[in-house]
């Protein structure tokens, strides 16, 4: 059993934690998560009304009696969505663990804290964190460059974000980006982390609620096939290297292009019925992290967490040891 100041003081049994994914983290995928004895997310924006996101807490509950959280990711939309209506939906169903991303939470960690909610806030920079941290959060979750997603615009790798992060607060951090195995979990304790986040491991699983080809792709591609989108437009995001992808990157080059150039290929919506849904995966952009290498094959949550464990606790109490000259 590995206790560390994440699971004491967030009462969760293992340093692992499921962040929230849009298209991905809904009830059958979580509440595995929680079984298994980690910490997931629900996607709150991935239901389309603040009552589907009622209605998929519920769906959660039923299907486990352990702890998990909601994720609120404020990004910029183009229809308006209506985040204190998705806040009051977490804050009325006792959710006891909410991950903000995205834009400044100022508004929302006061609410939530207010209501006696812990947060845990996602973030890409040791100033963005030490913000996070002023605005009273209760733990940081870093992305390194190698993340799926948004990693940020100073590809920074996890092996010197997450130390200099943890090094400058004084809240338990989460290590994300690149994690998928018990030495990643090893290595993320000895950089100053309390847990370490997984998406890409956790999409790989039978409880995720995606196409197969999805699962089966993630398990075949490696390190490499993944690339940047969105450089341009100072949003860079992280996704799987297919047709739609490269096709954008094309795009960015040319002197003149704009986002709206690329809206039509870069939809999430298009992503989600597609790629998700009916596993076209060359018909839209998915998120990926360069984790996809270290995805040998497909598990349940409880499979993958149990496996994480013996490997870091046997490297913890047989093989690190070894090293030590006597």
């Amino acid at each position: 059993m590995l206790r560390t100041r994440f699971t004491e003081e967030f009462g969760i049994e293992h340093p692992i934690v499921c962040g929230g994914m849009t298209g991905v983290g809904t009830a059958e995928l979580i509440a595995a998560v929680a079984e298994a004895g980690a910490l997931g997310f629900l996607s709150a924006l991935t239901q389309p009304t603040p009552a589907e996101l009622d209605e998929e807490i519920r769906r959660t509950r039923a299907r486990t009696s352990r702890p998990f959280g909601v994720n609120l990711t404020i990004l910029p939309t183009v229809k308006p969505v209506p985040y204190d209506e998705y806040r009051q939906v977490i804050i009325d169903n006792g959710i006891p663990i909410v991950e903000t991303a995205g834009a400044n939470p100022a508004e929302h960690v006061a609410a939530f804290k207010a209501a006696g909610i812990k947060v845990v806030h996602k973030a890409v920079a040791v100033r963005h964190s030490l913000s996070a941290q002023r605005l009273g959060v209760d733990a940081i979750s870093v992305d390194g460059f190698e993340c799926a997603g948004h990693p940020g615009e100073d590809d920074i790798s996890g092996m010197v974000l997450i130390p200099a992060v943890a090094a400058r607060v004084d809240i338990p951090t989460i290590a994300s980006g690149g994690f998928a195995t018990g030495a990643g979990l090893v290595a993320a304790l000895a950089l100053g982390a309390s847990a370490i986040n997984m998406g890409t491991r956790f999409v790989a699983t039978a409880e995720a609620a995606v196409h197969e080809n999805v699962k089966k792709q993630i398990v075949a591609n490696t390190e490499r096939d993944t690339t940047l989108v969105f450089r341009k437009f100072r949003n860079t995001a992280r996704v799987a290297r297919n047709a739609v992808s490269e096709e954008i990157r094309q795009i960015e080059q040319q002197p003149t292009s704009t986002f709206e150039d690329i809206a039509h290929l870069a939809s999430g919506a298009r992503g989600r019925e597609s790629v998700l849904s009916k596993g076209l995966m060359d018909d839209g952009l998915w998120w990926t992290g360069q984790s996809q290498a270290l995805v040998n094959d497909v598990r349940t949550c409880r499979e993958v967490v149990d496996t994480i464990l013996a490997e870091a606790e046997e490297l913890i109490g047989a093989r690190m040891p070894a090293l030590l000259a006597r």
